[in-house]
């Protein structure tokens, strides 16, 4: 099955989208399943890290776009690691919770968050969380 040339010209963005923003060329990914099985979140995950790859090799962002797989991502770089073509997943995963953050949409709230929890979190995770999931 072929792509209207208009859905192809998206897909190709896409993909160059996120090289440029991970440096990392996802069709390289030969979908082994060794990031999904080295990720310490993958039970925690809609799709699976190869999954996520396979979706992202083939610029398929609609299928990516209301899953909670790269929110997951500890970013442990487990998956990095044994990576046998040395993809950092990582990576991927940050370009992929950049491009939503793009949208200007906050995946936390940090008005929302009530005053008393406020103080009981620690500072660095504060931080670490609204860089990860504000925009």
């Amino acid at each position: 099955m072929t792509l209207p040339m208009n859905a192809q010209k998206v897909s190709m963005h896409f993909i160059e989208k996120i090289k440029e923003l991970s440096g990392e060329n996802v069709k390289v990914c030969m979908q082994c399943g060794t990031c999904t099985s080295a990720c310490p979140m993958s039970d925690e995950m809609d799709f699976f890290p190869r999954k996520v790859m396979h979706y992202s090799q083939f610029g398929l962002l609609q299928n990516l776009e209301n899953i909670n797989s790269y929110w997951k991502c500890a970013s442990c770089h487990s998956c990095t690691v044994r990576c046998p073509r040395g993809i950092d997943i990582a990576k991927v995963m940050e370009a992929l919770r950049l491009l939503v953050l793009r949208t200007s949409t906050n995946y936390i709230e940090p008005s929302q968050i009530p005053a008393e929890k406020l103080q009981e979190y620690p500072g660095i995770m504060m931080v670490a969380g609204f860089r990860k999931l504000t925009s």
